[in-house]
């Protein structure tokens, strides 16, 4: 045990520990600061892939509506309640 007390009396030993708790506990970038944005990183990660996923359908539905006159006037009557000069709109809203 004396043995062991002689280390506790060295000044790099106390200041090597010294150290190593202000940088677990105390620091701004300590060990629960990391492990937060760790997950947040992870949390972005999925938005990421979830937002890259829905751009590759938008991609490809723009690319079909572009492609067909049709489905470009279907769009526009359902979406922007666009008509033909001669035409009435009639819009129904459900309660």
């Amino acid at each position: 045990m004396a043995k062991y007390l002689k280390y506790t009396k060295n000044f790099y030993f106390i200041f090597t520990v010294l150290f190593i708790c202000w940088m677990i506990f105390i620091d701004t970038n300590d060990i629960f600061s990391q492990f937060k944005l760790r997950a947040k990183l992870r949390d972005l990660e999925k938005q990421k892939e979830f937002y890259q996923e829905r751009k590759t359908k938008i991609q490809a539905e723009r690319e079909e509506l572009m492609s067909n006159y049709e489905l470009l006037e279907k769009f526009a009557r359902e979406r922007y309640l666009m008509k033909r000069k001669s035409e009435d709109l009639y819009v129904i809203v459900e309660e």
